[in-house]
C-alpha cells in the first residue's frame, strides 16, 4: 500500500511539474507582456537559450545577440523578460538622460555580490542618494586637484620602463598598466597603494585574479543563489575550489580591514587627507543605517574593480594601435613636443586636453577597447516607446554599448583605428558609449581620462617601445567576459622598450 502510494505522488509530481512548465511556455510565448516583440521563440520560452551561448559556449551571447537584430530589426525579445535594442540614437532614452528614472534589474545587481554598492544598487531614487556623497570625490575639479598623485604613479611607471630599456626584456603592457590603475585607484581612494607598479611581474597574479572573476561573471549571473551563498564560506574553502582567485581575496580582505579600522578610529583621529572610506563615513549625505562596515566594503571593493580593468584595457589598446598603425605615432610625439620640449618635460592634464591630436587617439583608443561589453538593463515605471513598439512597464531594456561605438554608419570602418575621424566637425563624442550615460554615468570617467592623458603622453613622450609577439588577435574582441575578452590563449600586449628618447 505505501509502495503505491508513493507511486502515485510520484506520478503526480511529474505530471504538475510537465504541467507548470507547459503552463509557462504558453504564458510566455503567448500571453507574456513582451509576447508580441520580434525574436528566436526558443529565447522567449527559456533562459537556457542565453545560459547556452553565454556559459556552454564561453560568452557568446553577444554575436547572437547580433545576429537576431540582423534577422530581426532593430528591437529583439533576447530573453523571457528582456529586450535589447540596437540603435545609437536611442542610447539615451534606455539609460535616461536629464531627470528620468531608471531603475537597474535587479537580476543583473545581484551578479556583483556587493548589494549594498551603488554600482548595484536597483532603485534610482536610493542610487541617487549613495551616489551623492560620491559625487565630488570624482568630479573634475577634485581630480584635476589630485593629479599628482596621478602623475606620482604614472612616474612609477616610466622607471620601470627605463630599467626594461636597459634589459630589452619583454614585458606585459596590459599587466603593467594594470598595476598602474590599481595603485592609482587605491592611492585616490584610499591614500596608500599596495606598490603593484614595483612587482617584478606587475603583479600578474592579481590581474589573473580578476581575468578569471570577470570571466566567471555570466555563470553567477544564471545562479545568483550561488554568488550569494559563496559569500558564506571562508576563504579558505573558496581558495580551495579556486586557487587563482587567491590575489583578489587577498585584496578584498585587507579592504576590510581597512574598512574595520576607519569604522573603528574615533573622527577626530582619522586622517585629514581625503580618502573613500572618510567621506562614506563623515559625509552629511549619507544616512546613518548606511554607515556600515558592510557599505564601506561593498562600496570600496566595487570602485577598485571598475577603475582597475576597463582604463587598463584602454590604455594597452590604445599602445597597440599606436604602436601598430603607421603614421599616427610620429604624429602624436611631435604635438606632444608643444607642451613637452623634452621629453622628461610632465604638463598637466588641463594642457593635454587641448591637444588635439592626443585627445582622438584617447578617444579611439577607448572606442576600439569597448569598455563594458555586458548588457546593463533597465527598468521603468512608465511605459516606453521606440518607433511603433510601445515597451510596456517594468519591461527590461538594454542596449549593449559594443553596438554603438561599432555602429559602421557613425564609425566608418568601425574596426579601423583612425583618430582622425574625431578631428572631424561631426561631433562623435555623443556616441562614446563606453562609460554609459544617464545618471548611472561611470563614476571614475574623469579620473579615467586623467590616467588616460597623463600616462599616454609621459610613456610616448620619453620612450620607443615595440610591439613583441603581438597581434590584433591580442586585442581584438572574440567574446564577453563583462569586458572585451581577446582569442583564448592569449598572452596579453608585450612589448619592449628599444629606448629613451633624445628629443
Amino acid at each position: 500500500m505505501a509502495l503505491i502510494t508513493l507511486s502515485r505522488l510520484l506520478e503526480a509530481a511529474v505530471i504538475s511539474t510537465i504541467v507548470y512548465y507547459v503552463g509557462v511556455l504558453i504564458y510566455r510565448l503567448f500571453l507574456h507582456p513582451l509576447a508580441r516583440f520580434p525574436g528566436p521563440k526558443l529565447a522567449a520560452a527559456t533562459d537556457y537559450y542565453e545560459l547556452y551561448f553565454d556559459v556552454a559556449k564561453g560568452g557568446m551571447f553577444l554575436w547572437e545577440i547580433e545576429r537576431m537584430h540582423d534577422k530581426y530589426g532593430p528591437i529583439v525579445r533576447i530573453n523571457p523578460d528582456e529586450l535589447h535594442i540596437r540603435d545609437a540614437d536611442f542610447f539615451d532614452e534606455i539609460y535616461g538622460t536629464g531627470n528620468k528614472k531608471r531603475d537597474k534589474y535587479d537580476k543583473w545587481a545581484k551578479m556583483a555580490g556587493a548589494p549594498t554598492s551603488t554600482s548595484t544598487t536597483v532603485k534610482h531614487d536610493v542610487h541617487r542618494q549613495r551616489r551623492a556623497p560620491l559625487n565630488p570625490f570624482f568630479a573634475k575639479r577634485s581630480v584635476v586637484s589630485l593629479e599628482p598623485k596621478i602623475q606620482e604613479k604614472v612616474d612609477g611607471l616610466c622607471a620601470r620602463l627605463e630599467a626594461f630599456a636597459k634589459t630589452g626584456e619583454p614585458f606585459r603592457l596590459d599587466v603593467a598598466y594594470g598595476a598602474l590603475t590599481t595603485d592609482v585607484i587605491m592611492e585616490y581612494c584610499y591614500g596608500y597603494s599596495y606598490g603593484y607598479l614595483q612587482d617584478p611581474n606587475f603583479k600578474l597574479e592579481w590581474k589573473e585574479s580578476m581575468d578569471m572573476v570577470f570571466s566567471g561573471s555570466q555563470f553567477r549571473r544564471a545562479t545568483p543563489w550561488l554568488t550569494q551563498l559563496m559569500q558564506n564560506f571562508p576563504d579558505e574553502y573558496i581558495l580551495k575550489m579556486a586557487p587563482g582567485l587567491g590575489a583578489l581575496i587577498n585584496f578584498q580582505a585587507e579592504l576590510k580591514k581597512e574598512a574595520e579600522k576607519a569604522f573603528n578610529t574615533p573622527k577626530e583621529k582619522r586622517s585629514a587627507e581625503p580618502s573613500i572610506l572618510k567621506t562614506l563615513l563623515e559625509s552629511d549625505l549619507v544616512p546613518p543605517e548606511e554607515r556600515t562596515i558592510a557599505h564601506l566594503v561593498d562600496e570600496g571593493s566595487t570602485i577598485v574593480a571598475a577603475g582597475v580593468e576597463t582604463t587598463a584595457k584602454s590604455l594597452a589598446t590604445t599602445t597597440f594601435y599606436l604602436l601598430a598603425t603607421p603614421g599616427v605615432l610620429p604624429r602624436l610625439q611631435a604635438e606632444l613636443k608643444t607642451v613637452m620640449p623634452r621629453p622628461d618635460s610632465r604638463a598637466t592634464w588641463t594642457e593635454l586636453e587641448q591637444l588635439p591630436y592626443l585627445s582622438a587617439v584617447v578617444y579611439e583608443g577607448i572606442r576600439l577597447s569597448y569598455g563594458v561589453t555586458t548588457r546593463s538593463p533597465r527598468q521603468m515605471d512608465e511605459p516606453l516607446r521606440y518607433k511603433d513598439w510601445v515597451i510596456p512597464p517594468r519591461a527590461a531594456v538594454s542596449q549593449i554599448s559594443y553596438f554603438v561605438t561599432m555602429d559602421p554608419t557613425i564609425f566608418p570602418d568601425p574596426t579601423h583605428f583612425n583618430p582622425d575621424r574625431w578631428l572631424q566637425e561631426k561631433r562623435l563624442d555623443h556616441y562614446l558609449a563606453n562609460f554609459g550615460k544617464g545618471s548611472r554615468i561611470c563614476l571614475g570617467l574623469n579620473l579615467a581620462y586623467a590616467e588616460m592623458f597623463l600616462t599616454l603622453a609621459s610613456v610616448f613622450r620619453r620612450f620607443d617601445l615595440e610591439l613583441h609577439e603581438t597581434t590584433i588577435d591580442d586585442v581584438k574582441i572574440t567574446r564577453d567576459a563583462f569586458v572585451a575578452a581577446p582569442k583564448d590563449g592569449s598572452k596579453g600586449v608585450r612589448g619592449t622598450v628599444r629606448g629613451l628618447r633624445k628629443n
